[in-house]
Order: C-alpha cells, then sequence, then structure tokens
C-alpha cells in the first residue's frame, strides 16, 4: 500500500485496519486509534510505570504527546493525499493527575481548517467523561 496516494482520513484507517503499521510512537506512549470521523478521532491511551516523573506521578509530557497527538490526526482526517501538517502551537491545560495503568479516551476534533491553517481542540477524559487534560492547536499545512 502506497501511502503517498492515501488521504489522511484513509492512511488513518489503514493504521486502524492494521493494514500499514503505527507510528513508533505509540510504543512510547500506549495510544492507539479507536474511532475516526471527518474532523474527528478518538484514541484509546494507559499511562504506565514508563510515564513517571520524579515524583512517582505521570509525566505531564505522556498528556502533551497525547494531545498533540489526536489534535493533529483530527486535522489529518481532512486532508487530501500528499498534504502534510505539523503542529506550530499546543497549549495545555491539565485538569487532574492523569492516572497510571486506567484505560482513558483522548478526542480530537477541528474547529477550523484553513488553506495553510488548522486549528483542532483536543481533551482526555475517562469513561465517565470526567476531564483530565485540555488543549488546543494550530497546525501549518503543506499542500
Amino acid at each position: 500500500m502506497d501511502i503517498k496516494n492515501l488521504s489522511g482520513f484513509e492512511m488513518i484507517q489503514a493504521m486502524m485496519d492494521g493494514k500499514i503499521p503505527a507510528p513508533t510512537m505509540s510504543q512510547t506512549i500506549p495510544m492507539r486509534p479507536t474511532l475516526i470521523e471527518s474532523g474527528e478521532i478518538t484514541f484509546e491511551v494507559q499511562a504506565d510505570q514508563h510515564h513517571l516523573d520524579p515524583l512517582g506521578n505521570v509525566h505531564v509530557g505522556f498528556a502533551a504527546t497525547v494531545l498533540d497527538t489526536v489534535t493533529g490526526c483530527a486535522i489529518h482526517t481532512l486532508l487530501e493525499a500528499g498534504a502534510k501538517y505539523g503542529t506550530v502551537d499546543l497549549n495545555i491545560k491539565m485538569c487532574r493527575p492523569i492516572p497510571q495503568n486506567k484505560p482513558l479516551n483522548a478526542i480530537g476534533k477541528v474547529i477550523n481548517l484553513g488553506e495553510k491553517l488548522g486549528i483542532s481542540e483536543g481533551k482526555i477524559i475517562d469513561e465517565n467523561g470526567e476531564l483530565y487534560a485540555y488543549a488546543t492547536a494550530a497546525c501549518v499545512i503543506t499542500r
């Protein structure tokens, strides 16, 4: 499968279907897409003992990486084949500590998509909708 000929939506769907490998970052930060729609994506994520800061808490970098992923992937779902994106701004608010060994959902949604800039939001929530972290992102788009 030649990924250069896939739209962003098709590429993410192919990863979900196991037709192309997931990015290696998903080995460092356990996350996998579970739902994809046009302009929206949901990942299942789970922090573990590999993601701790010196005090034994889940490092904020875990949430930052997850939120960067879902905000970017939400934009990617709307891009045509050959188009690329890169994060230029990521603003994160931590609402409560990320727990260890608890499955969480990370959801990204596009707010606005222009010719050269995409803006999206992301959140990490638990099964009850409790908010752990929230972010907005701006991504430059190269067509």
